[in-house]
């Protein structure tokens, strides 16, 4: 079968699925990140760390099998989510036009402490090779659903499920597939524990509860974290002959690099500056139309002031009806699938017009000037929102989506008029 020409029709989100910290679906994450309730808590029980406690993030959703990655059991519970969230007839679906496109993982090493040729010494254990590789978690999860249209992963830090949720996206654009499952995850592994710990990038707070402070002054590192988000995406024609339900369309995404260093930014912050003007052209939108961003926001030193810096030089004025959340202060840093579920954060927060808070945010940096809604969120009617990923190795991610607002075939204000506009509360 022929791949379909590029068309530049509307690519939408139908279905999302979320797990979290704070809960182990879409609406209970999304419900406590509303009332700002904090995921991070003290462990002592992470491997190769000798009972030291760190505060993490992690979702209290273990895996069934015995040694089977927990990043796998998180994907698998976000896509099932949104696969019945989009409401996916496999009777009629083509499958060889069902695209895949999730994150790369970090892979089981155990194989690592067995000497070669050596059989399982647990055979009640899921294998190690099954999950070797990088792309190992998107196999199994395009495997689960039989799905056969273009299977993608990439490993990009934690620009990785956001890069492969634009990379879905740029494949139905191309006609290679007419509808996607994207996104990703990913659970915390010691080894990425042990590397930021030698970087000092963790915070060293006692208290779990404010170990995360993004864009204020006495910020002291990230907290690391788990979590997953997929996405059903599909060409709006698509979507609407099966009658889907809409929550947004992805009006532009674009990706840059900072040649600068593997792990430093730009203290200038011209590439991310750059990166979301492009994607503002991209979209057709103006500074001013943007209603809320969702930043990478991190809570270290050099990430917070290339984001703080870049969106006051992008944004200026337009800043007085602009919220910017960092919701990292409640979710920690999920890594490879921090983008995916803070894009799905930002589709939520779209759905329901409601900007959930920067938490721990009590003393201001100077440099940020703008309204980080801290510690309470607030009601904003946005159509228009951005999404922005900083990861190690120079990647820089930005999406910016459009709310749906047609009440047939998906999201609509309840006081939404004919006319797209909102009427005034009575």
């Amino acid at each position: 079968m022929s791949s379909r020409p590029y068309i530049p029709e509307p690519i939408v989100i139908t279905g999302i699925g979320l797990v979290t910290a704070v809960g182990c679906d879409r609406e209970s994450s999304w419900q406590a990140l509303r009332r700002g309730q904090v995921g991070i808590q003290l462990a002592s029980d992470i491997e190769d760390l000798r009972g030291e406690e760190i505060c993490a993030a992690r979702v209290p959703l273990p895996s069934t099998v015995p040694g089977r990655l927990k990043a796998f059991t998180l994907c698998e519970h976000a896509a099932a989510e949104a696969v019945a969230d989009a409401a996916i007839d496999w009777d009629s679906v083509d499958r060889t036009r069902f695209g895949c496109s999730i994150n790369g993982i970090m892979g089981d090493y155990h194989f690592k402490r067995l000497e070669c040729g050596q059989a399982e010494e647990d055979a009640a254990r899921f294998p190690w090779w099954q999950q070797m590789l990088p792309n190992s978690m998107c196999a199994a999860i395009a495997n689960q659903y039989r799905l056969e249209g273009p299977r993608l992963s990439h490993s990009t830090a934690c620009a990785s499920s956001l890069i492969s949720f634009l990379t879905a996206v740029r494949a139905i654009r191309d006609g290679q597939c007419d509808i996607a499952l994207a996104g990703g995850g990913d659970a915390i592994d010691p080894l990425f524990v042990a590397g930021f710990r030698q970087m000092r990038a963790l915070s060293d707070e006692v208290d779990p509860q404010t170990a995360c402070r993004p864009f204020d002054r006495n910020r002291r590192g990230f907290v690391i974290g788990e979590g997953a988000g997929l996405f059903i995406i599909e060409r709006l024609g698509h979507a609407l002959r099966r009658g889907a339900r809409i929550y947004a369309e992805v009006a532009a995404g674009r990706m840059l690099a900072e040649a600068h260093h593997v792990t430093g930014l730009d203290a200038e912050s011209e590439s991310l500056t750059r990166l979301i003007e492009i994607t503002l052209d991209g979209a057709g939108l103006a500074a001013h139309e943007i209603g809320y961003i969702n930043a990478h926001g991190t809570g270290t030193q050099q990430n917070d002031l290339v984001e703080m810096r870049s969106i006051r030089r992008v944004f200026g004025e337009c800043l007085d009806t602009i919220c910017v959340s960092a919701t990292k202060s409640m979710l920690g840093h999920a890594i490879n699938g921090a983008g995916a579920v803070e894009l799905a954060v930002t589709a939520l927060a779209m759905r329901d017009g409601f900007a959930p808070p920067t938490m721990n945010h009590t003393d201001p940096d100077p440099e940020c000037v703008f309204d980080c809604l801290p510690l309470s969120g607030r009601i904003n009617h946005f159509q228009h929102a951005l999404k922005l990923s900083v990861a190690f190795g120079g990647h820089l991610v930005a999406v910016a989506l459009n709310r749906w607002n047609d009440a047939q075939h998906g999201f609509a204000y309840p006081n939404l008029a004919a006319d797209g506009t909102l009427r005034k509360a009575a």
